[in-house]
């Protein structure tokens, strides 16, 4: 079985409290756990220390990061997670530096990561409705699909020697939020890949 952190990202807006990442979060839990996994989880709105983070990721065979879709990204609290706990990693402990070395400085850029062997998945709640995404006549994404909008995530995730699980994402959750849907198909998506 492994070892599998859970970060929920969500910060609280009067418009967005964050229960339905929080209900996923919940559920995560409960099924990773019931499936004989361990789990850890950090709320990035919550008290959280360096150290231990790194410990955290270190611990873990998977990183399952939680999260809403702010402004077709991360909220700012998990932005300044990112740049305090994994840029203190950069010694060695999420990567050696950027993988490059001095005696051929153009190359490998980003192959530095220490957590081979090591997985993610992304877990994205979005305001826009799944048809907004890979349809080339859709005026916003213009094609694109959630991949491709959240590429530097993965990136940041790759950095570090990561493999990725595939994507889930709940959609239309402000206008036309199913949860009870959403739930089963979260509890599906873990079930196939856990």
């Amino acid at each position: 079985m492994s070892n599998i952190l859970i970060i929920n990202t969500h910060h609280h807006y009067p418009f967005s409290e964050g229960r339905l990442n929080r209900t996923l979060v919940e559920a995560a839990e409960n099924l990773l756990t019931t499936r004989g996994h361990a789990t850890r989880t950090v709320n990035v709105d919550d008290a959280w220390e360096v150290e231990q983070e790194l410990e955290k990721h270190r611990w873990a065979d998977v990183i399952l990061l939680q999260s809403p879709v702010n402004w077709m990204g991360v909220p700012w609290t998990f932005k300044r997670y990112m740049d305090e706990v994994y840029t203190a990693g950069m010694n060695g402990e999420l990567c050696a530096g950027d993988g490059r070395h001095h005696d051929a400085p153009k190359q490998n850029y980003g192959a530095g990561g220490t957590l081979t062997g090591k997985k993610y998945m992304l877990s994205l709640t979005f305001n826009a409705p799944e048809e907004a995404f890979d349809d080339e006549r859709e005026y916003l994404f213009q094609g694109k699909g959630v991949d491709d909008l959240w590429l530097p995530m993965h990136m940041n995730f790759r950095f570090f020697g990561m493999e990725s699980l595939p994507t889930f994402a709940c959609y239309d959750v402000m206008k036309d939020a199913n949860v009870e849907r959403d739930l089963q198909r979260f509890k599906a998506h873990l079930h196939a890949h856990f």
